[in-house]
């Protein structure tokens, strides 16, 4: 029988916050392509200098423990981004080369939110101890959405506070003692009698007793599952409903990584579980296909008060153009816009090309601008990708990476001043557009590092020459 008075403080990895999560990732990324495969007694050494290096420190510029928490405990634990192998080697995730390739960060936090689990081997040897002594055997985002599903069938949304409280904090549905069922029977009794129920440890500041919960369920908010609104009430995004109903079939599912097969007493054990763990985490869920993220799915209006769900509904259906699609559409729509405020005479020389292969650019348009280059030619190549929250190009956790072809590369080359790339970011309050003039001389110049792989551009805020406005998609 499900008791909410018994709680136990269930903790996993400090990490960032949203927004820092949502620009390391660009950067862990780019570090872990770019050195792995790497051996084992140089990947500390080759990690650390080459994430300095794109943060735009040196070494002596960033403390050994902060490199070394970005290395093992965000990109190595919590994200599962690289993995030792039986060769000796470090190789880049499953879950890393399908962000490389997609450029979907809503879906890559999917996969870490599906595969998530108590007990689990992110966690310190002591503290994965203390949650087997417990007997703790816990998927808590299948269990959370399920939650929510019945909070709004009831017309009881769930705070912040109460899912710590009733769900990841109450000790009878950590062991999977507790069905969402009984647990939202009691949240309903408590809520119709007026009762408020928090986590409470005497002595204990906020961030000790909410921390673990608020950064877990920041990352259903990165995986563009949640919202969390003004009034700190948590709330569905239903335009994920396929996703949604996915975790909510493992809700009572055992964990799929059994951490109670190891023999925890034995030293070489308790290593071998945590080898083990990095190996399973580090590989793309089964159903990963499913995680893609619409735009229209990202671009949502958070609910107001009131109000149990978006009253749009699930608008999914009908959304299935590729990414880059995506960013040209919309590049292509704003560059008409813009030369037809400059003069309506020139809106035809704006072409979508995207689809013409070989150009090395996807919209040729023109510069529109006062002088005599008003109807120069501009050559414009878009790449888009997709996250919850905005860059800001004053952060200094942000970097961002690209690929172009050998044609694109060419084609800047080649046109230099009148070649441009709009990198487009949708985002979860409309899209934002960064354009980076003549990347040729910038590489010459330094401000962007162009690596003869596919040629893939690193770039900070020093690159950006002009943010576009923001627009909202309706």
């Amino acid at each position: 029988m499900y008791n909410h008075t018994n709680q136990f403080r269930c903790i996993i990895i400090r990490g960032k916050s949203k927004r820092e999560l949502d620009n390391l990732l660009p950067a862990y990324a780019l570090v872990i392509d770019d050195i792995c495969p790497c051996p084992k007694d140089e990947f500390e050494a080759k990690f650390n200098s080459a994430f300095a290096r794109i943060m735009g420190k040196d070494e002596a510029g960033i403390t050994k423990k902060t490199l070394d928490n970005h290395r093992t405990e965000i990109a190595g634990k919590l994200f599962g981004m690289y993995y030792l192998s039986d060769d000796g080697f470090y190789y880049a995730a499953e879950r890393t080369n399908k962000y490389i390739a997609d450029n979907d960060q809503p879906a890559f936090f999917k996969d870490i939110c599906y595969k998530m689990q108590f007990p689990n081997g992110m966690n310190k040897v002591q503290t994965l101890i203390a949650h087997t002594e417990q007997n703790i055997s816990f998927r808590q985002y299948p269990f959370i959405i399920r939650c929510l599903m019945i909070a709004e069938s009831i017309a009881m949304p769930m705070t912040v506070n109460a899912i710590g409280y009733y769900i990841l904090n109450a000790l009878d549905v950590l062991k999977g003692n507790a069905s969402p069922e009984e647990v939202m029977r009691q949240y309903e009794l408590d809520i119709k009698k007026g009762i408020v129920r928090k986590i409470f440890v005497p002595n204990k500041a906020s961030s000790f007793t909410m921390q673990h919960i608020r950064e877990q369920l920041n990352y259903l908010e990165l995986a563009n599952l949640i919202f969390i609104d003004e009034e700190h009430r948590v709330l569905l995004n239903h335009k994920e409903d396929e996703c949604l109903e996915a975790f909510v079939k493992q809700c009572g599912v055992p964990p799929a990584f059994n951490v109670y097969s190891y023999n925890l007493d034995n030293a070489t054990e308790r290593s071998q579980v945590f080898l083990d763990w990095d190996e399973y985490f580090s590989k793309v869920s089964d159903i990963a296909d499913i995680f893609a993220t619409n735009v229209s799915a990202l671009i949502e209006r958070v609910p107001k008060q009131g109000e149990s769900k978006p009253a749009e509904g699930n608008t999914t259906e009908g959304s299935t153009v590729e990414l880059g699609d995506e960013g040209e559409q919309y590049v292509y729509e704003y560059e008409r816009r813009r030369v037809a405020a400059f003069n309506p005479r020139l809106v035809n020389k704006v072409i979508p090309l995207g689809r013409t292969k070989g150009l090395g650019y996807d919209i040729q348009s023109v510069i529109a601008e006062k002088g005599d280059m008003a109807e120069f030619v501009k050559y414009i190549e878009v790449k888009a990708t997709k996250r919850v929250t905005a860059p800001n190009l004053g952060d200094d956790t942000w970097v961002d990476t690209i690929n172009i072809t050998r044609n694109e590369w060419v084609a800047a080359q080649q046109h230099r001043d009148y070649y441009s790339i709009y990198r487009v970011y949708f985002v979860r309050d409309g899209v934002v557009v960064f354009v980076i003039n003549n990347i040729y001389k910038k590489e010459a110049d330094g401000k962007v590092q162009v690596i003869p792989m596919m040629y893939r551009v690193d770039f900070s805020s020093s690159a950006i020459d002009a943010e576009l406005e923001r627009q909202c998609i309706e």
